[in-house]
């Protein structure tokens, strides 16, 4: 029942969706948790269905777009899962070189959500790569249940190889300047920290809600960062004194944003958990951030 109002919902019920799209509860105790919820004539079915993600209305950006080339590519990842498979968006009929940005998922795979961001970061005037790091399993199995339970068969750090070997091939594309940023959202966030620690020539990082790296690590970056948070994420808000003290102390460029009243995950519009207006006013600032330091 997709006419439930989001002002309805407790901010109970988030907190559970964010345990759940974490692998802290299985469907089934999410669904039991809930069921405290469902009061009022709700019931649990109607909140599942509310929380669960809606792919077929939300998309910003068509996929035949007739703006842009968008299709899958596949791109080699010796030090990770050998050959992966990413949606690569640009704009139709490139006459000059233009930056790249990788486009990093959730821990669900490369569902129609980051599909879409690559797709819009296309129609902005950048090349765009998606990878999907569960191509070796694969690749994302058509839901997000299933996604988060392959996800967590493939190891961290060869997944993030993958993403680093995208950074390569983007950076090796005939349409590409060599000027590469990356925008990650939750694990996609994680990874988007760590491409800023891993790859010095990183033109510039944007992760959206994402753990930070650990301090030595942190020390590492030269990538200017655009940090990106819901003031009611308050599980992955907690390392971010630490991480800015590392980032002052050792003269990186960050700029720290934290939304008001909204949830970890809020540029996703395709749950309950988006926020328009965070959404929108973060995505201009992803896209001229991205325009200033990747000339």
């Amino acid at each position: 029942m997709k006419d439930l109002k989001k002002g309805a919902i407790s901010q109970e019920v988030f907190d559970l969706y964010d345990d759940y799209a974490h692998n802290k509860l299985d469907r089934r105790q999410f669904a039991e948790k809930l069921s405290l919820y469902a009061v009022g004539g709700l019931t649990v079915a109607s909140l599942l269905s509310f929380m669960s993600p809606n792919y077929k209305d939300t998309l910003l950006v068509a996929p035949n777009d007739p703006s842009l080339d968008s299709d899958y590519i596949t791109y080699d990842s010796p030090k990770g899962g050998g050959t992966i498979k990413g949606l690569l968006s640009k704009p139709k009929g490139i006459k000059t070189k233009l930056p790249g940005v990788i486009v990093v998922h959730e821990n669900r795979g490369l569902n129609p959500y980051i599909e879409d961001v690559g797709r819009r970061v296309a129609v902005a005037d950048f090349i765009s790569l998606a990878p999907d790091a569960l191509t070796p399993l694969g690749g994302y199995p058509g839901n997000d249940d299933d996604g988060r339970a392959l996800q967590k068969e493939r190891n961290q750090a060869e997944m993030l190889e993958d993403f680093i070997a995208a950074y390569a091939y983007l950076k090796n594309h005939k349409d590409c300047n060599g000027h590469i940023g990356v925008v990650g959202f939750c694990f996609g966030g994680w990874i988007a920290n760590m491409l800023a620690v891993r790859i010095p020539q990183l033109g510039a990082a944007v992760p959206y809600y994402g753990r930070q790296p650990e301090a030595e690590d942190a020390a590492k970056i030269k990538a200017p960062l655009l940090l990106q948070y819901g003031e009611l994420d308050e599980r992955v808000n907690a390392g971010i004194p630490e991480y800015e003290a590392v980032l002052t102390a050792h003269a990186i460029a960050y700029k720290t944003y934290i939304y008001p009243k909204v949830n970890h995950g809020f540029h996703n519009n395709t749950t309950p958990r988006f926020d328009k207006e965070a959404a929108d006013l973060s995505w201009n600032r992803t896209i001229e951030f991205f325009k200033e330091h990747l000339k």
